[in-house]
């Protein structure tokens, strides 16, 4: 592989095109007029060639010659492969972004309160949250890693499981005083039912039909209660007391152990098809800043089933 030669000279030469001015281009690479032209002129001298229609007066005084006109879409795309590459030189380092791509439930809930110990830990580590309902293109937004709720399989990422989890009935301490008769599944029949319609579309996402038909309860109407999207806000609102939840243990773990929630039945226990997964393009799995990542988040889901 030959090595490019005056590269200044190649950035002043490609810019003086484009702006078709020394003194434009000069103000783009934040030197001098006079620089950008001897820059230019000493690749001329060297190529032995002009580059360059000069003119007098008028807008464009500048006006790349035809085999100037030729050479600038391999110099460009140069230029384009130059930047990736460093790019890339940036990726390999622990200093720097991460662009960590989650619900945003699962940060309200679960990263963010954690997130901190990451920061502690990795310092010169600067996270960037993506906080998406919908799956994003990790190659189109830059996104270095994620968490993603499913059956562990996305086209083109690779997937570590992060956390099983299970499906309970949950309600606030004052609800279940006002409602002392809340002592089996049957007693839900009087209860506003709380509906987390998040991922409604996804045949295995745990719902209140699903929960019921595993207790063995038949008398529920579950096509009354509150629907809400958004997994956090189904946590919320049972907090507040505004009926009782189907909460996912990962979401919940917080508030029971808070008391801002209780859960009902703990003898029924429901298991969702569904698990948390570490997702990244395999391409990247070694790098510093996504390893350091996936790390943390392993051990931090590894405490919490302690």
């Amino acid at each position: 592989m030959k090595s490019p030669v005056h590269l200044n000279a190649l950035r002043a030469f490609e810019a003086s095109t484009r702006h078709q001015s020394f003194s434009a281009a000069a103000a783009e690479l934040n030197v001098t007029p006079a620089a950008v032209g001897q820059l230019v002129r000493t690749l001329e001298d060297w190529l032995g060639t002009p580059l360059f229609l000069r003119g007098s007066s008028g807008r464009a005084r500048l006006i790349p010659t035809e085999t100037a006109e030729r050479a600038l879409p391999d110099i460009r795309a140069g230029f384009d492969r130059i930047a990736l590459g460093l790019e890339r030189l940036k990726e390999g380092a622990t200093s720097g972004m991460l662009t960590v791509a989650v619900s945003p439930a699962f940060a309200a809930k679960w990263l963010l309160p954690r997130i901190e110990r990451f920061q502690t830990a990795w310092p010169d580590t600067d996270v960037r949250l993506d906080t998406n309902l919908k799956p994003v293109d990790f190659v189109a937004q830059r996104v270095d890693i994620g968490v993603r709720y499913g059956m562990g399989r996305w086209p083109g990422l690779t997937a570590e499981k992060l956390m099983d989890e299970e499906v309970y009935p949950v309600c606030s301490p004052q609800l279940l005083r006002e409602h002392r008769r809340l002592k089996k599944p049957n007693d839900l029949a009087r209860q506003t039912l709380i509906h987390d319609l998040s991922m409604d579309s996804h045949t295995s996402f745990p719902t209140w039909d699903a929960w019921l038909q595993q207790a063995g309860v038949k008398d529920v109407d579950t096509a009354r209660g509150m629907k809400i999207n958004n997994s956090a806000a189904v946590l919320q609102a049972a907090v507040e007391g505004h009926g009782v939840a189907l909460a996912r243990s990962v979401m919940a773990r917080d508030d029971l152990a808070t008391g801002r929630l209780v859960r009902l039945f703990p003898e029924i226990t429901v298991p969702s098809a569904l698990a948390y997964y570490i997702v990244y393009r395999p391409e990247c799995a070694s790098l510093p800043r996504l390893a350091a990542f996936r790390d943390w988040l392993l051990e931090e889901a590894t405490e919490q089933q302690e």
